[in-house]
């Protein structure tokens, strides 16, 4: 996730009588920022410098399980830049803004994989990511 991402987590979810507080206050989080000096949130890694370095390291570190990345449009945008994304789960929700920002920047080659519609009419897809041609 990003700093701002990060901000708005950490100061809802420790102190959230929410059932999924437990598990977010569990989770290891690392946080992208070339700003952010300092994280209170326990559990939190700030890595700085390159996107794709950071991404590429993690998977290596991270082979027998998945990283989920968590963010504003910004931060998704950065990470479909990087190329390094092996499948997209987007979450839509039944908001009708008028404008807004485009996550991905130019045309994915990507396979749709499944969808599950939610009773408060959120809807999740799930799409398998195929290498950039070059």
């Amino acid at each position: 996730m990003g700093a701002g991402v990060y901000a708005d987590m950490a100061a809802h979810w420790p102190s959230s009588p929410s059932p999924l507080a437990k598990p977010m206050n569990e989770i290891s989080k690392i946080v992208f920022s070339d700003s952010l000096t300092s994280a209170d949130w326990d559990g939190t890694t700030i890595v700085a410098g390159d996107l794709a370095d950071a991404v590429t390291r993690l998977k290596k570190e991270h082979r027998d399980g998945y990283l989920l990345a968590h963010g504003g449009s910004r931060f998704a945008r950065a990470l479909v830049e990087t190329g390094l994304i092996d499948e997209y789960r987007l979450l839509v929700h039944p908001v009708v803004l008028g404008a807004g920002e485009r996550l991905f920047p130019a045309p994915l080659t990507i396979e749709p994989g499944s969808t599950t519609v939610f009773s408060g009419g959120a809807v999740a897809h799930v799409f398998t990511a195929h290498p950039r041609s070059s």
